[in-house]
């Protein structure tokens, strides 16, 4: 059995909004995201920590910050796209851990609905994702609620 473990971080800033999206699920608040895609900070930890388990890079490698093919992009596409290169390469994902870092809004009650559905897009029992939340302690933009941060870890194996 081979092994490949993937790290990776992601951050956006934050400003007037109706909504932030993580992990695909809508999260009603009064912010959104400053990003060129759709802003989920889980879509690209995620899919940058299996880019970075299968040694491929980083997402500027593949979706250029300014790009006009990317602007607005759905986040999705971006783990999909990652989630491919791990099956060309016969990987599949072992479990995944996430930690979120915002001030606000919180985001407990949807942490269920988010591993539901990291779950089944990795193809994993829920048992096998975790998803943590926090704050930075009023420090830093992050704590002072001007951005969100998101850390991934993941675990691939090849049998």
């Amino acid at each position: 059995m081979k092994l490949r473990i993937g790290s990776s971080y992601d951050v956006h800033r934050l400003d007037k909004g109706e909504y932030i999206l993580l992990g695909g699920v809508k999260i009603p608040c009064e912010f959104s995201t400053v990003a060129h895609s759709d802003g989920d900070v889980i879509y690209h930890a995620l899919a940058e920590s299996i880019l970075g388990g299968l040694a491929l890079g980083d997402l500027g490698t593949y979706f250029p910050p300014n790009s006009t093919k990317t602007k607005d992009m759905n986040s999705f596409e971006i783990l999909s796209f990652a989630l491919k290169e791990m099956e060309k390469r016969n990987f599949k994902v072992n479990n995944v851990d996430i930690s979120l870092i915002l001030q606000r809004p919180k985001i407990k009650t949807y942490i269920p609905q988010i591993r539901k559905k990291l779950a089944k897009e990795l193809n994993v029992d829920e048992d096998c994702v975790s998803v943590k939340a926090g704050t930075n302690e009023k420090l830093d933009d992050l704590g002072k609620g001007l951005g969100i941060g998101c850390f991934a870890t993941i675990l691939l194996i090849q049998e």
